[in-house]
C-alpha cells in the first residue's frame, strides 16, 4: 500500500516542487516504486521530469473530471525512475469544475484507489495557493512535507499553514499529519538562517527532518535541463542531499510501520 504525501507550502519560492522533483527521483534510485502527481496548472514538476507538459495526451486535469483514470494517464519509463501524471494550464480550469462536481474534495483520494498497491510512495506536487486541488491532494495523504527557508516570514507562514492542515484533519481527513519540515536553500553562514533553524527544531522537534537542502546551483539547473538533479550531476550538494533525504523518509516509514505492527500485535495478544 502506497505511503502519500503531499509536498506544499503556501508561500512560493521555497522549494516545493524542487523537493517533489529531487525527492521522487532519490526514492525512486534506491529502488522504491514512486509515483509523482503535478497538481499545479503551471505543470514545473512536469517539465522538471523532461516532459513537454504542452504535449500531454492526459494530465490530472482529466483524472479530476474523472474522464480518464489514474492508469490511462500515466507516464511510465521515464529515465528519472518514477511514474507521473503530468500537468498543465488545463488544471486551472478543474479550479472552477470541481466546483459542481459531487465528492469534490475527495475526485483524487478515489482516482487513486485502483493504483495504491502498485507502489511504495506516490508524491504530490501543489499549487503556492490553498485550493480545491490542494485540498484533494490533502484529502488523499496521510502526510505533509513542508519545506521551507529558513527566514523570518516563512516562520509566519507555516502558521497558517499549519492551521490548514488541522481544519483538513477535522473535516475530511482524520489520518492527515504533518510527516515533516525540511529546511531548503539552507546558508549556514547567515545568523537568521541559524536562529530559524534553532526555532523550528525547538517548536516542532523530531519533526524537523535532520538533512538540510544547501543553495547549489546544480539543484537551480537541473529543471532548465528537463531532469532531477540526480540525473543532472550526482555528485552534487543537492543530489547528495536528496539522497539523505529520501534515505531518511525510508527509515521513518519503516519505523512508523513496525511501531503499527507491534501496537496490533499487543492488541491482538490482550484481547
Amino acid at each position: 500500500m502506497a505511503k502519500i504525501l503531499t509536498i506544499t507550502n503556501q508561500k512560493g519560492g521555497v522549494g516545493k516542487t524542487t523537493t517533489c522533483v529531487n525527492l521522487a527521483a532519490s526514492l525512486a534510485a534506491t529502488k522504491k516504486r514512486v509515483l509523482m502527481i503535478d497538481l499545479d496548472p503551471q505543470g514545473n514538476a512536469t517539465m522538471g521530469s523532461g516532459v513537454d507538459k504542452h504535449t500531454l495526451q492526459s494530465s490530472a486535469y482529466e483524472v479530476l473530471m474523472g474522464e480518464k483514470s489514474v492508469e490511462e494517464s500515466l507516464i511510465t519509463g521515464l529515465p528519472c525512475g518514477y511514474d507521473l501524471l503530468g500537468a498543465n494550464g488545463d488544471l486551472t480550469a478543474a479550479e472552477v469544475e470541481l466546483l459542481q462536481l459531487p465528492r469534490r474534495e475527495f475526485r483524487l483520494k478515489m482516482a487513486l484507489m485502483p493504483v495504491m498497491d502498485r507502489y511504495d510512495f506516490i508524491l504530490i506536487d501543489n499549487p503556492p495557493s490553498l485550493n480545491l486541488l490542494t485540498v484533494n491532494a490533502l484529502s488523499s495523504s496521510s502526510g505533509v512535507i513542508i519545506p521551507m527557508q529558513c527566514e523570518y516570514y516563512a516562520l509566519e507562514g507555516i502558521s497558517a499553514l499549519i492551521g490548514t492542515i488541522e481544519k483538513i484533519n477535522k473535516r475530511l481527513n482524520p489520518m492527515l499529519k504533518i510527516e515533516g519540515i525540511l529546511r531548503t536553500m539552507f546558508d549556514p553562514r547567515m545568523s537568521l538562517t541559524k536562529d530559524v533553524s534553532a526555532h523550528l527544531v525547538e517548536y516542532f522537534g523530531d519533526k524537523v527532518y535532520r538533512t538540510v537542502v544547501p543553495r547549489n546551483v546544480r539543484l537551480a539547473e537541473a529543471p532548465s535541463h528537463g531532469m532531477p538533479v540526480l540525473q543532472y550531476d550526482k555528485h552534487s550538494r543537492g543530489a547528495l542531499a536528496y539522497l539523505a533525504l529520501a534515505g531518511e523518509l525510508i527509515r521513518r516509514t519503516e519505523h512508523s510501520q513496525q511501531d503499527l505492527e507491534e501496537t496490533l500485535t499487543d492488541a491482538q495478544e490482550s484481547a
